[in-house]
C-alpha cells in the first residue's frame, strides 16, 4: 500500500497491491471494479483489475460484469445499484442474497464478499472488494477499517494521477464534516492541523483553539503522554510504529479537563513529502455504560439464580427435618399431657418448644430464600422480630455479640408479609454483626420495637460499631454498592430491604446511634384490628368422629393420630394412596376429614385430593394437606380454584395446629350446609 500512494502512477501498482490485499485477508479473490456510464450499455459495473488464489479457484474466478440491462431485470441489483452510488458498504454471505446475484455468486463459488466504496473528487468512482470462495465468515471491525483504508488510500491515488485537487479538497472536507468519530490530524511533531465537528462535540474545544497546538498536551490526560511521545519518537526514527492501524483504548481529556475513555485508531498519510497521523477516536462513554448495565443485571441474575438454587435446597432439607420433628413435637405434647409428675410435665414442655423453634427457624430461611410474590397478611412486628432473632442468633452468639431487645408488650399488626419481613429484620441484623467484627471491646447490638406517637408500627436495629461515613450514606440503599471486603457481602441486601420495606408502604432510613454506630429505623402502618381480638376467638366445638390419614412417615401418622385420639376422633392410618384406597373403597367407611401429607412416593396429596373428592365430593370441605413446605407447593394450589382448594397444616404441627385445622373443617361445614 505504501507503493501505491507512493506512485507516480497508481494503475502500474493496483495489481501487486489487490494480489497482497487478499492474501493478507486470507481471502481467495481481491476485484478493484469501476463504476459508470458506458455508451450504449448506460450504467455498469466493469472489472479494473482483479486478483485470484488460483490454488483454489482454479480459472473459474474472473468476476461478472454486470450492465444496466441485467440491472433492470432484477429488484436486488436495483436497490444495490443505488446504495452504491451512495457509497454504502455491502457485505454478507451469497446464502443470504436471492435473485441472479446469488446464483453468480454461486457459479464463483463465493461464500462471503465485503464491497467498500472507492471515492475519488467527491463521487463513488468504484468498488474494491475482497471474497472469501472456502468459509463464511463474519468480517471484523478491523478488517472493515484496514479495507476502508485501502479504498480512502486507492482514491486518494486517483485523485493525484488526475491532479483536480480542489475536487479532492471538496471531498477531503466533506468526510471530515460528515464523521461520527472524531478526526484529528496532527504533523511529525504533534501539532494538531485538523479538527473535525464530531472532535469539537466530543473534547469541547473549537477548531480554531486547537489547531497548532501539541496534541499531547491539549487532549491527553497525563499519564498517557509519555507513551505518545515514545511511541511517535520511536516510529519516526525507526519506521515500526506498534500503535499505527491498530485499535486501541485509552483516556482522553477534554475542555473542562474531565477524563473519559476512547477508542483510537491511528493512521499515517503522506502528503507532500510530509507525515501526518490521522486518529480516528471514538467516545466510548456510553458503551462502558451499557457495559456496567449488563453487568449489574448479570450479577442480580447470578444472585436470582443462586437464591432459586438454595430455595430448592431448603425445600429438600426442610422436608426431610420437619418430619422428624413432627415426631418430636407431637410425642412431647402428649408426654406433657400424661406426665405423672410435675418434673417430667416440664422436660416434656422444653423439648416441645425446641423443636417449634427448630421448627420456625426451618421455615424463617424457607421462606426468606423462596422466590414468592408478596402475600398481605396481618401478621405481628414482635413476632417477626423475634423470627429474624433466632436466624442470627449464632452468628451474635459465635461472635461474642450481646443482643438487647426491648419488643413493646402490646401487639404491633402490620399487613404484609411476614417471611419478607422478616428478611429485612434479619439482614439489618448480619449487617450489623459484620459491622462489630473489627471492634475491640464490648459488642452490643439493640433490638427494639414500639407504636410511634403518629399511629406507627416502628422497630429500629442499632449496633456500637463504626457506623457508615457521611460521604457514601445516601449511596447504601443502591443496587451492588457495598464497604463489605470481597466475599462477605454482595451489596444487594439494603437495596433489597428497602423495595421490600416500600411494597409494604413503609419508610426506611439509616441514621447515627447514641454511640455513633448505625442505626436503621423502619416504619409501617398499623392495621386497625389488634391481634389480640383474634387470638381470644372462641374455639367452637366440632362433630368430627372419624379421620383418615395418609402419610408414608409411620412415625408421623402415627403422632397425629395420637393428638386426634387426645380429642376423641378415631384415625385409620395408611402409608400410600394404594393402600387407602383399597381400604376406603372395601370397607365403605365414612371418613369425616382427610389428613394427607403433600410430598410422597406414587401418587402426591394433591393427586390424592383430586381422585378422591370425584368419588366423594363432599370431603373437598375436609380434606386436610400437611407439608413441610407450603411455599414451595404455592404454584400448585394456585392451579386449583380458590374455592375447592384444601386447608394447609404445616409441619411439624402442635396439638394447637391440629386444634385449628379440626375448626376450620367445621367451619366449612357449617358454611355449606347453612
Amino acid at each position: 500500500m505504501r507503493r501505491l500512494r507512493q506512485s507516480i502512477d497508481w494503475q502500474q501498482e493496483i495489481d501487486d497491491a489487490l494480489a497482497i490485499l487478499g492474501m493478507a485477508f486470507d481471502c481467495h479473490r481481491s476485484v478493484l471494479f469501476r463504476m459508470r456510464d458506458i455508451s450504449g450499455q448506460g450504467f455498469s459495473q466493469t472489472i479494473f483489475s482483479y486478483w485470484i488464489d488460483r490454488t483454489v479457484l482454479g480459472q473459474e474466478g474472473r468476476p461478472t460484469t454486470i450492465v444496466k440491462s441485467m440491472i433492470e431485470s432484477d429488484s436486488l441489483l436495483q436497490q444495490l445499484s443505488e446504495e452504491a452510488r451512495r457509497g454504502t458498504v455491502f457485505a454478507g454471505h451469497t446464502r443470504e442474497l436471492s435473485g441472479f446475484l446469488r446464483e453468480d455468486f454461486e457459479r464463483q463459488r463465493i461464500k462471503s464478499f465485503i464491497s467498500f466504496p472507492v471515492f475519488a473528487h467527491g463521487y463513488v468512482w468504484g468498488t474494491l472488494a475482497v471474497n472469501d470462495c472456502v468459509t463464511e465468515r463474519n468480517w471484523t471491525d478491523e478488517e472493515h477499517s484496514a479495507l476502508s483504508m485501502v479504498a480512502l488510500i486507492i482514491g486518494d491515488a486517483i485523485e493525484r494521477s488526475q491532479t483536480e485537487a480542489h475536487i479532492a479538497e471538496t471531498f477531503r472536507t466533506t468526510m471530515l464534516n460528515a464523521a461520527l468519530d472524531g478526526m484529528v490530524i496532527i504533523d511529525e511533531s504533534g501539532g494538531i492541523i485538523e479538527f473535525n465537528p464530531a472532535a469539537e462535540r466530543m473534547f469541547g474545544w473549537k477548531k480554531h483553539d486547537v489547531l497548532g497546538r501539541n496534541i499531547v498536551t491539549t487532549l491527553i490526560p497525563l499519564e498517557y503522554r509519555p507513551m505518545l511521545i515514545n511511541g511517535l519518537r520511536s516510529y519516526l526514527e525507526s519506521d515500526a510504529g506498534r500503535m499505527i492501524g491498530k485499535r486501541f483504548e485509552m483516556n482522553g481529556t477534554n475542555a473542562k479537563g474531565e477524563i473519559f475513555p476512547v477508542e483510537l485508531t491511528i493512521s499515517e498519510v503522506n502528503a507532500a513529502g510530509r507525515k501526518l497521523f490521522i486518529g480516528a477516536v471514538r467516545d466510548l462513554r456510553e458503551r462502558r455504560r451499557a457495559e456496567e448495565e449488563i453487568n449489574r443485571q448479570r450479577d442480580r441474575l447470578h444472585q436470582n439464580e443462586k437464591m432459586a438454587a438454595m430455595g430448592s435446597l431448603l425445600a429438600g432439607v426442610s422436608h426431610e427435618l420437619n418430619n422428624p420433628l413432627a415426631v418430636v413435637v407431637a410425642q412431647s405434647t402428649l408426654l406433657h399431657e400424661f406426665a405423672p409428675d410435675a418434673s417430667t410435665k416440664t422436660r416434656a414442655e422444653k423439648v416441645r418448644a425446641a423443636a417449634e423453634r427448630c421448627g420456625r427457624i426451618v421455615k424463617s430461611f424457607l421462606g426468606m430464600v423462596r422466590l414468592h410474590p408478596t402475600a398481605q397478611a396481618e401478621t405481628d412486628l414482635n413476632q417477626v422480630i423475634r423470627s429474624a432473632l433466632e436466624i442470627s442468633a449464632y452468628g451474635a452468639r459465635s461472635s461474642g455479640i450481646v443482643v438487647e431487645t426491648s419488643l413493646s408488650p402490646a401487639a404491633l399488626p402490620v399487613l404484609g408479609d411476614a417471611d419478607h419481613l422478616t428478611q429485612v429484620a434479619a439482614n439489618f441484623l448480619v449487617n450489623s454483626q459484620h459491622a462489630l467484627a473489627s471492634v475491640n471491646g464490648e459488642r452490643r447490638i439493640k433490638v427494639r420495637t414500639e407504636q410511634t406517637p403518629s399511629g406507627l408500627a416502628r422497630f429500629t436495629v442499632e449496633d456500637n460499631g463504626p457506623g457508615i461515613p457521611k460521604d457514601i450514606r445516601e449511596r447504601i440503599f443502591e443496587s451492588y454498592f457495598t464497604t463489605k471486603p470481597v466475599g462477605v457481602g454482595t451489596g444487594i441486601g439494603l437495596s433489597i430491604s428497602k423495595s421490600i420495606v416500600e411494597r409494604h408502604n413503609g419508610t426506611v432510613w439509616y441514621e447515627e446511634g447514641d454511640t455513633g454506630g448505625a442505626r436503621f429505623v423502619v416504619e409501617l402502618p398499623l392495621v386497625a384490628r389488634s391481634l389480640g381480638e383474634i387470638a381470644g376467638t372462641a374455639p367452637k366445638s366440632t362433630n368430627i368422629r372419624t379421620a383418615l390419614i395418609i402419610d408414608d412417615e409411620p412415625d408421623v401418622a402415627a403422632s397425629l393420630a395420637d393428638i386426634l385420639e387426645l380429642m376423641g376422633i378415631k384415625s385409620v392410618i395408611h402409608t400410600g394412596w394404594t393402600e387407602a384406597r383399597e381400604g376406603v373403597d372395601r370397607l365403605d367407611m365414612e371418613i369425616d376429614i382427610v389428613f394427607s401429607d403433600l410430598r410422597m412416593p406414587g401418587a402426591s396429596g394433591l393427586d390424592i385430593y383430586r381422585e378422591l373428592t370425584q368419588k366423594r365430593p363432599h370431603l373437598a370441605r375436609r380434606f386436610v394437606l400437611v407439608t413441610g413446605d407450603s411455599l414451595g407447593a404455592r404454584a400448585e394450589f394456585e392451579e386449583i380454584a380458590p374455592k375447592l382448594r384444601p386447608l394447609l397444616m404445616e409441619k411439624p404441627f402442635s396439638t394447637l395446629d391440629v386444634r385449628g385445622a379440626l375448626a376450620a373443617v367445621t367451619d366449612q361445614i357449617g358454611a355449606e350446609r347453612s
